[in-house]
């Protein structure tokens, strides 16, 4: 393994720990842990899903997911609503303007300020960031297929 390997490892390392501290201020400020903010995020990209659902795109497990939407139906940040079609399934229903209203004021400058930074990248710059992250999230999903299969 060359130094470069290395260098870069402990830098991807060290991207991802900020990251969790930031989530993790980010949530707190909003009222929130770092985590059950992020699972927000689910919500506002996904819309209206019901608990196996999230649960399946979390990796939660269904009593986990259960105890968010509790804390997240006690802030008003999302409603419980029967199914039409199937009125024993309940789907999740995600206020998006009260979830944006809470968290766009904690994130809206650092969106601009990675905006301004992928702008500054050539256009081979963001090819090569476009396919570092598209084949790192392939690696990370197949690594927690294989995790959750043992």
């Amino acid at each position: 393994m060359t130094d470069k390997v290395i260098q870069l490892r402990k830098l991807s390392q060290a991207y991802a720990y900020t990251s969790i501290r930031m989530h993790e201020a980010v949530g707190r400020k909003a009222g929130l842990s770092g985590t059950d903010h992020k699972y927000l995020g689910f919500l506002l990209q996904k819309g209206p899903m019901t608990a196996g659902e999230l649960a399946e795109i979390t990796g939660l497990t269904t009593g986990a997911v259960t105890g968010l939407v509790d804390r997240f139906e006690k802030k008003k940040l999302l409603k419980r609503q029967p199914d039409k079609a199937d009125r024993r399934r309940i789907i999740i229903v995600p206020d998006t303007d009260k979830i944006r209203a809470l968290l766009q004021p904690l994130y809206q400058d650092f969106q601009d300020d990675t905006d301004r930074l992928f702008a500054s990248f050539s256009a081979v710059g963001l090819k090569t960031l476009e396919t570092y992250f598209s084949k790192a999230i392939d690696m990370m999903q197949h690594k927690t297929e294989q995790l959750n299969q043992q």
